[in-house]
């Protein structure tokens, strides 16, 4: 039996189905992501778990215990939102303190736990600084340390390094990682950005109008899409004569597939192109290797290794 089971899950409201028959079994301190569109159910699987929204049918377990019986506020999880929901007129401490105080954890208890938590997210010397007084990136951490002071069973993240810019975004990227594999805690991720979910995961579940159409490790998904929606959905692919081939594993060739460099993109450590052929439009990615590339309006040819 795995840590976390959600079985058969559903959820519809009105005539519109949310989640449909969802499937997962989550492993004791495994990172797992829902990634997918706006609107594929991602963040009302999350909310179930939480306890925020009732299921229509199916069954969720934790450890074995139906966590449908369990009210949200004692399921033991932690939840950091995508707006932080940190309280303005409190301090950094008294922001992290708060859950333990609702758990009537006493005082020195309290100070120990506060104290090393936010030495873990880094924010040892911001301990008397309000919300205001931070940047989008030290709120988020004070978020996290707020979630995993409480020594949650579940970390539940949704979206919560959207609202940050793109560099930020990485750094903040590499850190969560860092931290959930220092606490080992079991988490639970929504977001919509595929890079995000590839970084950070164990697993993936691709999400699609409810339903899964993929689970596995993000390299199993990258290179073996299940459907074609995965395939489109994790990065960028072109679908040549039926065949699904990455851009970055297309190369500028003696000959090959012929096309028309329609247009070329620098973008730092990489090269874009779209590519005129007879199959279409044809994406191809190439590093930046200081060597001269093809202008547009070239005439070039394609090649890819068969498998």
């Amino acid at each position: 039996m795995a840590f976390l089971e959600l079985e058969n899950l559903t959820k519809r409201f009105g005539q519109q189905t949310a989640v449909d028959g969802l499937w997962l079994g989550v492993e004791k301190g495994e990172f797992v992501s829902l990634l997918g569109p706006s609107g594929c159910g991602k963040t009302t699987t999350l909310q179930m778990i939480a306890g925020f929204v009732e299921p229509t049918s199916g069954a969720i377990r934790l450890e074995e215990r139906d966590l449908l019986a369990v009210k949200p506020a004692q399921r033991g999880l932690g939840v950091v939102f995508q707006s932080y929901a940190l309280f303005p007129h409190m301090t950094v401490v008294q922001n992290v303190s708060f859950g333990l105080e609702m758990q009537g954890v006493a005082a020195a208890e309290r100070t120990r736990r506060v104290g090393e938590t936010l030495e873990l997210v880094g924010l040892g010397s911001f301990a008397a600084r309000f919300p205001r007084q931070l940047s989008g990136g030290q709120q988020q951490r004070v978020a996290l340390a707020r979630a995993l002071v409480i020594r949650p069973r579940i970390l539940l993240l949704d979206e919560p390094l959207s609202n940050l810019d793109a560099k930020l975004r990485e750094e903040m990227q590499i850190e969560l990682r860092q931290i959930q594999r220092t606490v080992g805690t079991t988490t639970i991720l929504v977001t919509h950005d595929q890079a995000e979910a590839m970084a950070l995961s164990d697993r993936i579940v691709v999400m699609n109008k409810g339903r899964a159409e993929q689970i596995g490790p993000p390299y199993e998904a990258y290179e073996r899409p299940a459907t074609p929606f995965v395939a489109s959905f994790l990065g960028k692919t072109n679908l040549v004569k039926g065949v699904a081939v990455r851009p970055e594993r297309i190369s500028f060739a003696a000959a090959g597939v012929a096309g028309t460099v329609r247009t070329r993109i620098f973008q730092g450590n990489h090269w874009l192109y779209q590519v005129e052929t007879s199959d279409g439009l044809v994406t191809v990615i190439r590093q930046n290797t200081g060597e001269p590339m093809p202008a547009e309006g070239a005439t070039v040819h394609l090649s890819w290794v068969a498998e």
